[in-house]
């Protein structure tokens, strides 16, 4: 996959990214809206939703990123390579994601994915992380009951920041208390392979909703 240059990181709180999400029409995204969804927050340039669509046919993947320039890269990807069971939007998720869940098909939002999220490590920063209450909210609302929100990263707190939030919201059930091991999803991240590769840990979760 060709890379362009990007900012590793924006700041989510800045003007130009408070612009609303407008959803696509899914009916002309997806062949098969019958299918259930994977939506994947932050998904940058898109190398583990490509993956898993080409690897698993019978769901849609769906992809959220604020980079636009990796937004558009992903999607002309996954047009070369000729996948209809993946699409990627541009926006702000802390922002526009009830926007975004509301206006997918009723029911068939299945699984979601956090991984890696920008740290934020300053504690003055700690608005700009991806999974504040309001998402954990957002998520409690449009996830169906039996769906699961998988969370990972290499950096142990932030891994368990992201589960303090989730417990915090009674709709949510840990499946075990424990670190997940191995990655129950069938593709690992670029950001995952690199940490494996030189002997880290990765700190992974499965929340289920009630």
């Amino acid at each position: 996959m060709s890379r362009i240059k990007v900012r590793q990181h924006v700041n989510p709180l800045s003007i130009i990214y408070q612009q609303p999400l407008i959803s696509p029409d899914w009916s002309v995204v997806y062949p098969d809206l019958s299918a259930p969804i994977h939506l994947d927050i932050g998904s940058a340039g898109g190398r583990f939703l490509l993956e898993s669509a080409q690897l698993d046919r019978e769901w849609n993947f769906l992809g959220i990123e604020i980079r636009e320039a990796l937004v558009i890269q992903a999607n002309r990807i996954r047009d070369e390579a000729g996948v209809t069971n993946l699409h990627y939007v541009f926006g702000n998720i802390n922002i526009s994601l009830a926007t975004l869940l509301a206006s997918l098909p009723p029911g068939k939002l299945q699984r979601i994915s956090i991984q890696y999220p920008d740290p934020c490590f300053k504690n003055r920063h700690a608005k700009r992380r991806v999974v504040q209450p309001e998402l954990v909210n957002d998520i409690a609302r449009y996830l169906p009951s039996g769906g699961e929100v998988f969370l990972q990263s290499d950096l142990e707190w932030v891994a368990q920041e992201m589960c303090d939030r989730f417990s915090e919201n009674p709709a949510f059930c840990r499946t075990q208390p424990n670190w997940l091991e191995p990655n129950p999803l069938a593709i690992p991240t670029e950001r995952e392979i690199a940490t494996l590769n030189r002997g880290l840990p990765v700190h992974r979760a499965i929340w289920i909703r009630l």
